[in-house]
């Protein structure tokens, strides 16, 4: 145990008894330990060396202000220094006690899990099934289906379908298969240059893209209704593949007027859609082959817009009650 006192000011701690007095400046001012001077021990220093006192070099301390240097001239050794943290203390009256600010939530870390646009989950889209019987009121109500209207160039078939997913009360969309046909812009397969295949391979690809997406549509509670020209008698562009991409509660139904009306409507067309009178009466023959399919047909060459979309929810209403076997 230390018995001695704590070393005399201007005393280095490796220092000990048995020195001689130190030799300095006058009274009055206080000067450090020059080389080689030893300051006398104080009044109560032992004569013997100190307990526990190191042996070898003493230790390193950062230089301070030196004693024989006037208040406030002290200038910090050349190089880094780290800035010194504020003495604590006790907070000035009145005054808050500070914290650390606490930064803004940022966004979360990592794309959203799953199959999801932006933070919206959305469940994948799947074969759409049967959908269940509308209500007894009449029409198809609020049930979420998927419709397949068939029809002839000039049948109304895209008119009506659009005018169908307009007047519902519950979300519908309209996805025409001629509209994703010419999502291709440049080496775009017209059909009407002739049936090969090309264009075959492009009306697949677009009769895939539509069944995608009425499938993702139906997955989120949208009804879909889709467009296109099938024909009873091409296997490779008939039902088969609009059932695999869209799922066996797909409804068909064929939208079949009059040759004279149907010329009439291909008459007011422009562009590629316009077809000659000849290929038109050609389609609309080969369009008859769906009487005795099984299939419901609508005639409407008497009815304007609003009267077969009217005609077509309660085809679709009688059809949810009993479905076609197709």
């Amino acid at each position: 145990m230390w018995t001695g006192s704590y070393p005399a000011q201007g005393r280095h701690p490796g220092q000990g008894p048995g020195h001689g007095p130190q030799h300095g400046p006058a009274q009055g001012h206080s000067q450090g330990p020059g080389p080689g001077s030893h300051p006398a021990p104080g009044p109560h220093q032992p004569s013997g060396p100190p307990q526990h006192q190191p042996s070898g070099p003493p230790p390193y301390r950062s230089p301070g202000p030196s004693q024989h240097q006037p208040p406030g001239s002290h200038q910090p050794p050349p190089g880094p220094h780290p800035v010194p943290h504020p003495a604590a203390g006790p907070p000035h009256p009145g005054s808050a006690p500070r914290h650390a600010p606490v930064p803004p939530p940022g966004p979360p870390s990592g794309p959203p899990p799953g199959d999801s646009t932006g933070h919206i989950q959305l469940p994948p889209g799947g074969p759409v099934p049967i959908p269940a019987p509308p209500p007894a009121e009449g029409g198809t109500g609020a049930a979420t289906l998927a419709v397949l209207l068939i029809g002839p160039a000039g049948a109304g078939k895209t008119t009506v379908a659009r005018h169908w997913a307009q007047s519902r009360c519950v979300p519908t969309a309209h996805i025409s298969l001629d509209d994703v046909r010419e999502w291709v812009c440049s080496g775009f397969a017209d059909p009407q240059t002739g049936w090969n295949e090309h264009s075959e391979a492009q009306y697949r690809l677009a009769r895939r893209t539509c069944g995608f997406s009425a499938r993702n549509f139906l997955a989120n509670g949208i009804s879909c209704i889709l467009d296109d020209a099938v024909f009873p008698d091409r296997p490779v562009v008939g039902l088969g593949g609009w059932k695999r991409h869209v799922g066996p509660g797909l409804l068909p139904v064929v939208l079949l007027p009059g040759l004279e009306i149907v010329l009439e409507r291909n008459a007011e067309r422009s562009g590629n859609r316009r077809l000659s009178d000849e290929e038109v009466a050609s389609i609309h023959g080969r369009m008859a082959g769906w009487y005795g399919s099984g299939l419901p047909i609508i005639d409407n060459s008497k009815y304007d817009v609003e009267t077969t979309a009217r005609v077509l929810d309660e085809v679709l209403a009688r059809a949810l009650a009993s479905p076609p076997s197709w």
